[in-house]
């Protein structure tokens, strides 16, 4: 029934009456002004009654009054009366007629009664009515109802105390109660306070709503209380407790967290005065250490339980409500508690924090809350990691015992976020002696036990709801720890299911989303992802660390069983998020927990750096735990062998290593798909667990327990070996289960598999022991249950199982070989969907590894791979289509250290493709033939296998002839297909000489493997390659179309000649001694060099052939020039190569091209004609000798006659053709002035022994080729050429020979015969000298040229040429006979005697026709063959041999009858002013000669050298004299004194008696004499001058031939009896010789002509003459007869002076 309705209104007012009625009579005599208010009140109150309808209101507004009565009642403080008032007073206000001034009147009573110390429990009553009914209490009424209630809290009475502080909790409750329902009345009412400024007046906050300030007011107030602060609205408190207000303050926080959240001011006290407030509370316990010394300076307070439990309690509250508000101050709570959590903090602070960090634990939403808040937020604490870090800590630290009295136990500090060791401590402490069934963990010898503490995932604290303890209670053993570890596992449970209950709702989301859209991609939220990824980053660290020490510790299977499991949860959370590093810590955990401890597992360690310092001394030494004895807790149950590669004792498993083992089976079989990387550990750590427990692989890889044999190092216990079909089952179910993985995980799972049979094998290859197999085997299993996606994972699959096969373990490499072998048989039996047949693609890839199984260098693994080839010939030879590649790669994957077995195996399968399969394979494997076969002409293991495979090469090209049609129309084809396909890719197409046709490719490859063995090292595979390549070329080219001879050319032939060039110039030059067996080697071919030499002449000679054959086609291509230039090249470089052999062919090979360039027209005798092509030029190696290349069978005529046949097109008319024609003469022009210039360049220094001078066959074929090139160049000839031709040709002369090839080249000493090469040198000038001849003018110039070159070979008459500075012995000198064996060959000058003879009659012919040439006058071409006609004819007898001086003569003398009148000609242009004294130099040196005769020439001769010298004499009488006046004078004077000189003679004493008239060459001088005399009586005597000269001269001899007879007749008076010396009668003869002949002359002269003065000398001769009568000598007296004879002539009478004067 509602307080409204009328029965209740009316039940009010009679209930009213009833009390004021009774307070009437009880006040009656006592207190009378109480009764008549009490009977006035009845009378209002039938008054308002009946006035007014609605009662209710009307009584409230006059409450004041009608109260009244009541306040006076208990203003008696009677017991009765004030009981009675009271309970009218609160039936008042419980029908809200109360009035704001009539509650004020009510409180101020109540106060009163409680200063008095009045009914304090019904005040109590009547307070909580007042303010729970209405809301008419504000402000300081409501404040002064409140300390009431405080006050009535610290009476003596216990029940009042208990009453009063549930009334002041309900009281605080219904204030902010009724600021939350005041909030939810103005909500639709928006108002803007102004922001709340730092508030100084903090009594009125004028912002606020009347309910919300008093809330705020009491609030506020609190705060104060338990600051210690004097209330500033609470007036009137007296005392109060720190303990009441914080659990004050806590249960307002807890209770309204709204209001401080929504109201800034609450939200600003909240920060401003209850943080600071707890900070400051907390003091004592942060700055309190336990054990820490008494003399510190100022006493620190003891931390207080009560208060310090309410504290936390609050700071609970706080970060549960407000941690998004107070950003700072909750950081700053939870370090408190981390803080708490510290060692020195006594038991009692660290079990209530504890219990704290338990609260939070187990809510996961707000753990994530502040990851959002904190952890995720730049440079802010990262919080939520913090506690976690904080709760491994702690448990860390319950395992250190610090030593009594020093704490020198250092925990890790939190939010290190790794993992301190846990130092210090007895750590080698026994283990403890009481040892129970009780669950416990135990580390180092800390035992503590485990206890139920609360229900999985609620935080039930036990200290933190003791409100009523004041001492702090002793807290049980291992309760903190029970604790920690309740909360570390509510934590990752909470965490865990949260976040995949969260990704189940997000995967169905996303399927939804791909059903509805299968076009687009799904896009998670990433914030959520961030969230979830930022938890666990945070978290991982220290619940590892935790987790991990505590799993090391656990004693108990359920305690272990927990921890594994959070272990596994997180590993697969961290997975499916994706988070590496966490996962494969927390997998490291388990797997290191599943070993023995300390067990060295690299992969382990290395992963776990973050764990690195972690001590695991849970089974500190091996030895003890092995032992019964030992009390140890954990029971062994298994002994085996480790398995790494030092081997070290034997190792021990726990049923804890089994616990963890299974586990990890769980593991992978529940959570493959998310262990990515991190099968790499597991599975590493269940390959060493099962081989400790001794599993071996059997058929198919499944693991079998291993048989006994395996020795005693193996203990298993019954327990274990009841586990171990068990295990196996499981380990084989999990790699079946590999089937349900997908793909990315499938592959994690493979490369996990093979980087695992990577380390076995590592450690199988350092030593003998039994390897361990358990990789290979699981990867063979794992790839037969994947059979139907084999694709996948064929790669990596296959991929390792190749690497396995090359182990050095035998047992090893075998089982790689049986798995890999055994899978690919499976797959190609295996029924894909659609068939092999259709799928050419995995067909591939399926036998791929067996082609990659010759990559492997172990001869069983090879010979398993032949005989898997030879099964699958058998079973799918006719189906292998698309495979044939690979199949004949296997064939052809030969290898030289392969041993010859092998070898001939694969080569009897090659034979059998070759006899039998060619058809059936597709044409594009023919290529692939061509290959192998090469492959097997390549190997040096077997030279016949070599040299039958080059016949094999001849069988395919014959095949690809006689098939040709059918195989170009399926490469065209295939050709078509793979263009497409390259174009859809927008690539070119990509296959070895591209832009041939298809069938053209087949041949350049057939050539290029040929080509290949043309440098095979073994010269007989060379010589044979090298034969068929041409020989193939020459049968077979026809088929190739024109552009692919463009390849033909560069790629092939070129190519070729480039490799052979390379290796001959490399070659060795060490003697080989012999071919191996008894093969003997003839001496021209005993070194790597000469068999290479042999090579190269064979390549050029073909290549050259080929040009020569297909010129016409060739000419066609666009580069036939650079053809041609490159071809010449290598031309140049073949004949300066420093090998006779090589570079004289390579002149035949030049000789060849040459006759092609220009296609020849006319018949053959013709072209001879045109070409000027010397006789010599035909064949010039007729001579034999030691140096000669292979003979030609077809001479040059064949050659010529076989062009104008059919097998050359028609020849390209026009002009371009002769242009390029030019173009190419010249380049072959310079590449002959290239090779001369080179090849006769002398060495520059002084030349070792064995420097190469190259041979005179090479020489003379050299030069013989410039005639027939001269003929194509002469046009543009010019002189510069003709200097290089000099050159050359100069140099070609001046090499010497080797004495010991002399005997062959040089004629005998005494024969004047040319060499060859003299011959052709002389020719060459020839044909140059005829050409300018018929040539235009202009050529002319070149005579002189020509001429200087000549006259330089003339020189070598005397003078022979050095070559270099080489000593060169003459040729008489040369040890023809005395050749020693291995001497160093002596070099033999030439005898170059005849050459410069016939050098010289050239020259003589020469200027005989050339004389009057311009050139030749204005070049001084006279002068200067007089000028090197001086030197032999200056010489003479010392001449080298005596033809050259006498041909010298008398070719001056033909020279000058043709030269002097074209001198006299052309005297006045002074062009030959130079000449004459050169002239007059030269009949000096040669008349009066410097040299002696030798001493065995006959008379005879003598006298035919004395008519030389007077023949020379009459040439000047005859040519010279007598046109003096066209001479100048100084040459005339010279001529005089010369003839003077010789007409006086003066021999010398050598000769002998018999011989002396003869010697003293009195002819000679007679002829001299003459001359002399002629020309002094001569009478054309143009000047005076040249008269006088001659008269001089007379003078001179008259004067000397009287003194030469008055001596003689002096000696002869005074030598008495005894002869004269034969020089002096001789002498004397000669004198009176020379007078007869002056007589003579005179008798002949005109008169007038003679001088006066010359007859008085003659006259004065007589008297002189007259006294040699009485000489004794008969020769004298005969002269003396002579001479004085003609004086007859000139006795005449004397005529009279008159006459004489008249005259």
């Amino acid at each position: 029934m509602s307080i409204s309705s009328p029965e209740a209104v009316k039940k009010l007012l009679e209930n009213m009456q009833t009390d004021l009625r009774s307070l009437s009579m009880e006040c009656k005599k006592k207190f009378p002004p109480v009764k008549e208010a009490a009977e006035s009140g009845i009378v209002k109150i039938k008054t308002i009654a009946a006035r007014n309808t609605d009662i209710l209101a009307a009584l409230k507004e006059n409450s004041l009054e009608v109260v009244q009565p009541f306040l006076m009642g208990c203003g008696t403080k009677e017991p009765k009366i004030t009981q009675l008032c009271l309970a009218a007073i609160q039936r008042l206000m419980s029908h809200e007629v109360v009035s704001e001034a009539a509650a004020g009147n009510i409180i101020n009573m109540l106060w009163q009664l409680m200063e008095n110390g009045l009914e304090e429990l019904k005040l109590l009553q009547t307070v909580l009515v007042l303010l729970t009914t209405n809301t008419v209490v504000h402000d300081e009424v409501l404040s002064k109802a409140i300390v009431l209630c405080f006050r009535l809290h610290f009476t003596k009475d216990n029940i009042t105390n208990n009453t009063a502080a549930a009334t002041v909790r309900q009281v605080v409750t219904v204030v902010f109660e009724r600021m939350v329902a005041e909030d939810e009345r103005c909500k639709g009412i928006v108002e803007h306070p102004p922001p709340v400024q730092g508030n100084t007046n903090r009594r009125s906050v004028s912002t606020l709503r009347p309910s919300a300030k008093d809330a705020y007011m009491l609030f506020q107030d609190l705060c104060q209380l338990v600051n210690a602060d004097a209330p500033y609205w609470l007036v009137g408190m007296t005392e109060m407790t720190r303990t009441f207000g914080l659990e004050l303050l806590e249960s307002v926080l807890n209770d309204f967290p709204g209001v401080f959240l929504q109201h800034q001011e609450f939200s600003f006290l909240l920060k401003e005065r209850v943080c600071p407030l707890v900070i400051k509370l907390f003091s004592p316990n942060i700055k309190f250490r336990q054990g820490s010394s008494a003399s510190s300076p100022a006493p620190v307070e003891k931390p207080y339980f009560p208060i310090c439990m309410r504290l936390l309690r609050v700071v609970s509250v706080l970060i549960k409500h407000f941690y998004g508000l107070l950003v700072t101050e909750c950081e700053i709570f939870l370090s408190l508690l981390v803080k708490f959590l510290d060692g020195e903090k006594p038991q009692w602070l660290r079990a209530v924090a504890v219990e704290s960090v338990h609260r939070l634990c187990v809510q996961p939403h707000l753990l994530r809350s502040f990851c959002q808040s904190y952890d995720m937020k730049q440079h802010s604490t990262k919080v939520f990691r913090d506690i976690v870090n904080a709760l491994g800590s702690f448990i860390q630290s319950l395992f250190i015992v610090p030593n009594a009295g020093n704490s020198t136990a250092v925990s890790a500090p939190a939010g290190s976020g790794g993992q301190g060791a846990a130092q210090g401590g007895p750590g080698a402490g026994g283990v403890s002696g009481n040892l129970t069934t009780q669950a416990a963990f135990e580390y180092r010898g800390t035992w503590i036990p485990l206890m139920t503490v609360s229900v999985q995932g609620s935080a039930k604290a036990t200290y933190l709801e003791m409100l009523d303890k004041v001492e702090p209670p002793s807290i049980p053993e291992g309760y903190a720890m029970s604790v920690a570890f309740s909360a570390l596992l509510d934590l990752v449970r909470g965490i865990t299911s949260m976040i995949e209950r969260e990704l189940a709702v997000e995967e169905e989301v996303a399927a939804e989303f791909r059903d509805t859209h299968p076009d687009q991609q799904w896009q998670p939220q990433p914030g959520v992802h961030l969230v979830w990824e930022e938890m666990v980053s945070a978290c991982w660290c220290g619940l590892l660390a935790a987790l991990s020490l505590l799993l090391d510790a656990s004693t108990d299977e359920t305690a272990t069983e927990n921890i594994l499991k959070a272990e596994l949860t997180m590993a697969s959370l961290c997975g499916r998020l994706g988070l590496v590093t966490p996962r494969d810590a927390f997998i490291t955990a388990i797997c290191k927990a599943s070993l023995p401890p300390h067990y060295a597992l690299t992969v382990l360690s290395s992963n776990a750096a973050n764990l690195s310092g972690k001590a695991y001394s849970i089974q500190g030494q091996s030895v003890q735990i092995i032992s019964p004895s030992s009390e140890s807790h954990q029971q062994v149950v298994a002994v085996g062998q480790p398995l790494t590669s030092q081997p070290q004792g034997t190792v021990v498993l726990t049923a804890k290593n089994i616990q963890c083992m299974r586990t990890l089976l769980n593991l992978a079989h529940c959570h493959g798909a998310v262990l990515g990387t991190s099968w790499q550990l597991v599975l590493a750590t269940l390959q060493h667990l099962v081989w400790i427990l001794g599993l071996k692989p059997g058929m198919g890889g499944a693991l079998k327990p291993g048989r006994a044999v395996e020795g005693p190092s193996t203990v298993l216990t019954t327990a274990v070996m009841t586990d171990l079909p068990v295990i196996s089952n499981i380990l084989s179910r999990l790699f079946e289960s590999s089937q349900y993985l997908d793909d990315v995980s499938l592959h994690h799972l493979i490369n996990a598999l093979c980087s695992l049979s990577l380390e076995a094998m590592e450690m199988a290859s350092g030593n003998n022991k039994e390897p361990s197999l358990f990789a290979v085997a699981k990867l063979l299993e794992t790839g037969l249950v994947n059979m139907d996606r084999i694709e996948i994972l064929w790669r990596p699959l296959t991929g390792h199982l190749l690497e396995v096969c090359q182990h050095p373990n035998s047992r090893m490499r075998e089982w790689g070989a049986e798995a890999l072998t055994a899978l690919i048989k499976a797959s190609l039996a295996y029924k894909h969907d659609p068939p092999l047949a259709q799928n050419p693609r995995l067909q591939l890839l399926l036998l791929n590894p067996l082609k990659e199984l010759s990559n492997v260098l172990h001869a069983d693994i090879r010979q398993k791979q032949l005989e898997s080839v030879l099964q699958i010939l058998q079973s799918q030879g006719d189906s292998l289509g698309p495979g044939w590649p690979l199949v004949l790669g296997v064939i052809g994957a030969i290898r030289n250290d392969q041993g010859e077995s092998l070898i001939r195996t694969a080569f009897q399968c090659l034979q059998l493709v070759v006899t039998d399969f060619l058809p059936a394979m597709p044409c594009t494997c023919l290529q692939i033939v061509v290959d192998v076969a090469g492959s097997f002409g390549l190997q040096n293991q077997e030279l016949n296998i070599s040299l039958t495979s080059i016949g094999l090469l001849w069988n395919i090209s014959d095949y690809f002839f006689q098939r040709g049609e059918a195989i170009i129309q399926d490469l065209e084809r295939e050709e078509e297909a793979l263009q497409k396909q390259a174009q859809e890719k927008g690539e070119t197409l990509n296959r070895p000489f591209h832009p041939a046709p298809p069938f053209d490719c087949l041949w350049l490859c057939l050539y290029a493997k040929l080509g290949e063995m043309c440098v095979d090292p073994r010269p007989a595979v060379r010589k044979s390659a090298g034969q068929t390549l041409f020989s193939t070329i020459a049968a077979h080219g026809t088929l190739l179309q024109q552009p692919t001879w463009h390849i033909v050319v560069w790629k092939v032939l070129f190519q070729l000649l480039g490799c052979v060039r390379t290796s001959s110039t490399t070659a060795d030059k060490e003697k080989i001694e012999s071919g191996g067996g008894n093969i003997l080697i003839h001496h021209s071919r005993d070194t790597a060099e000469k068999q290479w030499a042999e090579t190269w002449v064979l390549t050029l000679a073909g290549v050259a052939r080929i040009f020569n054959t297909r010129r016409y086609l060739l000419q066609q291509l666009g580069d036939f020039f650079e053809a041609w230039e490159v071809l010449l090249n290598h031309i140049q470089s073949a004949a300066l190569s420093k090998n006779n052999e090589v570079s004289l062919a390579a002149l035949k090979s030049f000789q060849e091209i040459l006759q092609i360039v220009t296609p020849v027209r006319d018949s053959a005798g013709d072209a001879f004609a045109a070409m000027g092509v010397p006789p010599v030029l035909i064949d010039p190696f007729s001579a034999s000798g030691p140096g000669r290349p292979l003979v030609r069978s077809d001479s040059l005529v064949e050659r010529l006659t076989r062009y104008n046949g059919a097998e050359l097109q028609a020849p390209p008319p026009g002009e371009e053709s002769a242009l390029e024609d030019s173009a190419l003469w010249w380049s072959a022009w310079n590449t002959w002035y290239r090779t001369g210039t080179d090849s006769t360049r002398p060495p520059s220094g002084p030349t070792e022994k064995f420097s190469f001078i190259p041979s005179q066959p090479f020489l003379t074929a050299l030069i013989q080729i410039f005639p027939a090139l001269y003929q194509h160049i002469k046009a543009n000839f010019s002189m510069e050429d003709l200097k290089k031709l000099g050159v050359i040709l100069h140099g070609a002369v001046s090499v010497p020979i080797s004495s010991d090839a002399s005997p062959f080249i040089l004629p005998s000493y005494t024969e004047a015969v040319l060499t060859s090469l003299q011959e052709a040198v002389l020719t060459a000038l020839d044909v140059l000298q005829k050409a300018i001849c018929v040539g235009p003018e202009n050529l002319q110039v070149m005579y002189p040229a020509i001429f200087e070159q000549l006259l330089l070979f003339v020189e070598f008459s005397c003078k022979p040429p050095q070559y270099g500075r080489m000593e060169t012995k003459h040729v008489a000198n040369a040890k023809y006979n005395q050749i020693q064996l291995f001497a160093p060959a002596e070099w033999v000058a030439l005898n170059y005697v005849p050459f410069a003879e016939r050098s010289l009659e050239v020259v003589v012919d020469l200027y005989h026709k050339t004389a009057c040439h311009k050139a030749v006058i204005n070049e001084k071409v006279l002068q200067n063959i007089i000028k090197t006609l001086r030197m032999p004819l200056g010489l003479k007898y010392s001449c080298p041999s005596e033809s050259t001086w006498k041909l010298a003569v008398s070719s001056l003398l033909k020279v000058l009858s043709i030269g002097l009148p074209v001198a006299r000609q052309h005297a006045l242009s002074g062009k030959f002013d130079t000449m004459w004294p050169e002239l007059a130099n030269a009949f000096e040196d040669f008349l009066f000669t410097k040299s002696t005769p030798p001493d065995n020439v006959s008379i005879q001769e003598f006298q035919k050298n004395e008519a030389v010298d007077v023949e020379v004499v009459q040439l000047i009488s005859t040519e010279i004299l007598p046109f003096a006046n066209f001479i100048p004078k100084d040459f005339v004077g010279q001529i005089m004194t010369m003839l003077n000189r010789g007409s006086i003679h003066s021999q010398s004493a050598s000769f002998t008696e018999a011989e002396i008239d003869v010697r003293m060459r009195e002819d000679f001088s007679k002829v001299c004499f003459e001359t002399l005399l002629q020309f002094s009586f001569s009478n054309k005597v143009s000047t005076p001058q040249e008269g006088y000269i001659s008269r001089m001269a007379l003078s001179v001899l008259l004067k000397r031939s009287q003194d030469v007879l008055r001596r003689y007749v002096e000696d002869e008076r005074l030598s008495g009896r005894c002869p004269l010396p034969r020089q002096q009668v001789t002498e004397i003869i000669f004198v009176l010789k020379a007078i007869s002949t002056l007589m003579d002359s005179l008798k002949k002269t005109q008169p007038e002509n003679v001088d006066g003065n010359t007859w008085a000398q003659v006259i004065a001769l007589y008297p002189t003459l007259v006294e040699c009568i009485t000489c004794s000598s008969p020769e004298v007296s005969s002269a003396l007869k002579e001479a004085l004879g003609p004086f007859k002539d000139f006795m005449q009478p004397p005529v009279s002076r008159v006459q004489n004067g008249e005259s």
